[in-house]
């Protein structure tokens, strides 16, 4: 699966959000500053084309749909991340995250306890 741009991925979040919407309803969410219509217009073509979103024709208008689940498209972008920057190795990756964040020890210990409380789900 392909990675989007934050403007990509800011517009599959309100698809996410609104499960189905018209480009005008997009529009009125994109934090500013606000691209030109025509230009949304052609960010939602190209996710469609990517096979992020579809759409049902409504008269004259289009009503776009995601296609796949934001755990997906996240699962697959963790899974890149993982394997391209950290060698798939969870000991570099949780290493990294930890010291990136600061955590503290009884904050890694609330992480696991959370960890193995969620396991089985």
């Amino acid at each position: 699966m392909i990675r989007l741009n934050s403007k990509e991925e800011e517009v599959m979040n309100i698809f996410w959000k609104l499960k189905k919407a018209f480009p005008k309803e997009i529009i009125e969410k994109i934090s500013p500053p606000v691209p030109p219509y025509n230009t949304v217009l052609s960010l939602i073509r190209k996710l469609e084309k990517d096979g992020f979103i579809k759409h049902n024709k409504i008269g004259k208008s289009h009503q776009y749909y995601p296609t796949i689940t934001k755990r997906v498209y996240q699962k697959s972008i963790l899974g890149h991340l993982f394997k391209d920057y950290f060698g798939g190795s969870p000991e570099r990756f949780l290493s990294f995250f930890i010291k990136e964040e600061n955590l503290s020890e009884e904050e890694v210990k609330a992480l696991l306890e959370k960890y193995e409380k969620n396991k089985g789900k």
